[in-house]
């Protein structure tokens, strides 16, 4: 087949786009870890290793969190979840999930809200000595209902590529804004307040019972249990296409508009710092933040934050180090 006919072919699958940024996630590969490549002990939600990935956590289990080397072919990386607390019966309001938020303003061609509103294909690569049904889930954060489907992981300890596609939603629109607009939701266990109503496949819901299927997995049965994820592409179109490979400085440059930790040697010297005389220090950002960011410093506190850089000022400072800038979703 010649490389004209195979683009072609390309083309055709991917219903309405170009064949270059088609993916809306971020890291999708698991490549960056600005925080660190493992965490242990965490409960609750928040980030942790691979950046833009949330892991949402209310009361079931505890958890490893790591970046790892393990990955399919034609991937360097993976996230991995390991259990270290098990929690075999889950009270009714605890779920665990792996998501991730995206902009409003990066949704808009999705057309939601409107009769044209695009189908959806998520594809990824997934691993896990628990066999069984998971849920994955598309949720419209702006009152749309959240589109649960299932997928099977068949063989325990064995990479599995999983493709599941999702029917736009029509009647409501997401703002074209930098708030959450849309969420890649991946459940890993959840309590009846989730899954004890009627779950239908493909289908938007506002009733917090019917997003998770009944047969949901439960991950956190077992301590030593895990589940391992890559190759996550969330892509216009009902056929997924090849994973969508970026080089690791464009990624890195994405997940720095969220999170950005500073390199070691990142420290400022206020000159002439002397009591009763303010000085500033403006610290420019790697990228555009998202929002106005919380920024950590070993030395000194900000008191002038906006999205482009930050000003400290003081009266008897003379030097600080900026650490991290977070600008989350």
């Amino acid at each position: 087949m010649s490389k004209a006919r195979g683009l072609a072919d390309l083309g055709n699958v991917y219903d309405d786009g170009a064949l270059s940024n088609r993916n809306l996630i971020i890291n999708g590969a698991m490549q960056v870890a600005q925080r660190g490549t493992s965490t242990s002990g965490t409960t609750g939600a928040g980030y942790f290793a691979a950046d833009r990935w949330d892991k949402g956590n209310v009361s079931l289990g505890t958890w490893t969190v790591s970046q790892e080397t393990d990955a399919p072919d034609g991937f360097s990386n993976s996230m991995k979840y390991l259990c270290t607390t098990a929690d075999a019966s889950p009270a009714a309001s605890g779920y665990l999930t792996f998501r991730q938020r995206i902009e409003g303003q990066n949704t808009q061609h999705l057309k939601f809200g409107t009769p044209d509103a695009v189908n959806m294909t998520c594809s990824f690569w997934v691993k896990s000595n628990v066999t069984g049904t998971y849920t994955l889930a598309l949720e419209h954060d702006r009152g749309g209902g959240e589109n649960g489907k299932t997928y099977t992981i068949n063989a325990a300890d064995t990479w599995e590529y999983k493709t599941l596609t999702y029917s736009g939603q029509t009647t409501t629109a997401i703002p074209n804004d930098n708030a959450v607009g849309l969420e890649l939701q991946f459940w890993l266990s959840t309590g009846s307040t989730y899954n004890g109503g009627t779950f239908t496949e493909d289908t938007y819901t506002t009733t917090a019972a019917n997003r998770v299927s009944p047969n949901q997995a439960n991950l956190a049965s077992a301590t030593s249990n895990y589940w391992q994820i890559t190759g996550v592409q969330l892509e216009v179109g009902d056929t997924a296409t090849p994973f969508e490979h970026r080089s690791y400085g464009d990624e890195l440059a994405r997940c720095q508009r969220y999170y950005y930790e500073a390199p070691d040697n990142n420290n400022f010297a206020f000159n002439g710092a002397v009591s009763g005389v303010n000085t500033i220090m403006t610290f420019q950002f790697k990228q555009t933040m998202r929002t106005t960011p919380s920024v950590t410093l070993s030395v000194g506190t900000p008191t002038d934050i906006n999205r482009d850089g930050f000003f400290v000022s003081g009266s008897t400072r003379t030097a600080a180090r900026v650490e991290a800038v977070d600008a989350e979703l």
